[in-house]
């Protein structure tokens, strides 16, 4: 799985999903990409099973680009604690994810398989996405 590999702090306060994406919302790196239309946390298993998902589908051609990045942990207390005691241990990392953002890149292969992967990749995903090339970005 994606994490970082060391942080400044171990736990951070959760924040609010507001706005559109300003950074990260073109292709840059492939021909075609993955936005996301809703804001989410996109959690680290998500963005591997996306990730499968993709180079299954191309089969090892072409390339594929990862562009976010779970650098945010989420705690959780454990089942049957009662309330209080402080804030509960890091169980798992998010990725931020704001609507507008590529959230994976693509190059190397022909338009409907990069198609069919990113829609497979999708699915793997809890928010709504939508397949773009780099002439008509979104």
């Amino acid at each position: 799985m994606l994490m970082p590999k060391r942080v400044k702090f171990r736990r951070v306060q959760r924040g609010r999903l507001k706005g559109k994406a300003s950074r990260g919302n073109t292709v840059t790196n492939g021909s075609y990409g993955l936005v996301a239309l809703e804001p989410a946390w996109i959690t680290a298993n998500q963005i591997e099973a996306a990730r499968i998902a993709m180079t299954r589908h191309i089969k090892r051609g072409g390339k594929v680009w990862i562009k976010i990045f779970p650098d945010k942990p989420i705690t959780e207390k454990p089942a049957e604690t009662r309330m209080g005691s402080g804030k509960g241990s890091p169980e798992y990392w998010v990725a931020v994810v704001k609507p507008g953002r590529v959230m994976f890149e693509m190059d190397g292969v022909a338009p409907d398989v990069a198609k069919e992967a990113m829609r497979l990749a999708g699915h793997k995903l809890p928010i709504k996405t939508k397949f773009v090339m780099k002439e008509q970005e979104a």
